[in-house]
């Protein structure tokens, strides 16, 4: 059975509002029907200010209501404050989609002040009234509109991370599984041994691929493979047939989401040279440098291929956000002889 639980500022609000707004007056009501009936109100709005978070508009319409109830019996005397804490959650869920009602209301409200202002009681009462509910619904209905930006901004910073990732995995894989395709057709009466092998190859990298892709549906707050998982990258490079080249330095432990954006951009940056420089010879660097971990990847370029240009590619462009979130930095482009190279430099953020 579900425990209820009710937040410590509505239990606080109801019994201000109560002691200081309800009881007074009932207790000098004079007469036990009076009494009785303010009694019941009381009750009914103190419950309505406790739960007002489960219903919202019923409510800020329950807490009106037994209100204006109180007031035309002279039981309470409370100028729409209770009503007003109610509204200002209103405003917060639903304040953009009912705009024009609630001015329309607030409208209302201070014609009613305007028209009354000449009696001090009920006058002053309305000007209170409308001051309170106009302010609980604009504030509210800026704290809505915040909630609900940043709400839309981890939606896209959750749908950014997807892509880099889908981006990241797939793009890797089948670059790798065309390259290997493409070596083996293009050898003349391939023996049936080395098709095999390379088909297996093929299989392994499909399945790794499909193993890291349902990783990341199952849980996209895994931030991925750690600083460990590099040299499986450019052993799958390898497979590929690039002649790759690692010196890779000791260092220390790394934060687990530093070494997986390190990872990532290995992987892309290697994936460009299986893609566009498959002949060339390939040099991956790891060092630490100034409390930051710095990768560089470089290639000396493939006779009759093209350089990638700067800045071109969803994939270049990942490398950069991915390295940003984590107050990194990407820089590439091509070299005097021909090749191209990415470096990397994030921070070391020891885990």
């Amino acid at each position: 059975m579900s425990r209820v639980t009710v937040p410590r500022r509505d239990l606080l609000a109801a019994v201000l509002v109560l002691a200081v707004l309800w009881v007074p007056p009932i207790t000098t009501a004079g007469d036990w029907g009076r009494i009785c009936a303010g009694i019941v109100l009381a009750a009914l709005t103190g419950a309505a200010l406790v739960f007002n978070r489960r219903a919202p508009v019923a409510a800020t319409a329950a807490v009106a209501v037994t209100t204006l109830a109180g007031a035309a019996a002279g039981v309470c005397q409370d100028p729409m404050l209770a009503t007003a804490w109610c509204l200002y959650l209103v405003a917060v869920e639903r304040g953009p989609r009912a705009r024009t009602l609630v001015i329309a209301l607030v409208g209302v409200l201070a014609g009613l002040a305007a028209v009354t202002g000449v009696s001090p009681g009920l006058g002053t009462r309305l000007v209170v009234a409308t001051a309170a509910l106009c302010s609980a619904w604009l504030v509210g209905t800026a704290v809505g509109r915040q909630v609900a930006s940043a709400r839309e901004s981890e939606r896209m910073r959750v749908q950014l991370k997807v892509a880099r990732e889908v981006h990241d995995v797939v793009g890797h894989t089948l670059g790798v599984i065309a390259a290997e395709a493409g070596v083996t057709r293009g050898l003349p009466d391939v023996p049936e041994a080395e098709l095999r092998e390379t088909l297996a190859d093929i299989e392994s990298h499909a399945r790794d691929a499909l193993e890291e892709m349902q990783g990341l549906v199952h849980t996209l707050r895994n931030p991925g493979p750690a600083l460990s998982g590099l040299p499986a990258i450019i052993a799958t490079t390898r497979a590929a047939g690039v002649a790759v080249h690692a010196r890779v330095e000791p260092h220390g432990p790394v934060d687990a989401e530093v070494g997986a954006a390190v990872v990532r951009i290995a992987q892309e940056a290697l994936s460009n040279v299986v893609r566009h420089a498959p002949r060339a010879r390939c040099t991956v660097e790891l060092w630490e440098a100034q409390e930051t971990i710095a990768l560089r990847v470089h290639d000396g370029g493939a006779p009759g291929t093209t350089p990638a240009s700067p800045g071109a590619g969803h994939g270049l462009r990942g490398m950069r956000e991915r390295a940003a979130a984590l107050g990194g930095t990407v820089v590439w482009g091509g070299t005097a002889e021909g090749g191209f190279e990415v470096e990397a430099r994030l921070p070391m953020r020891r885990s």
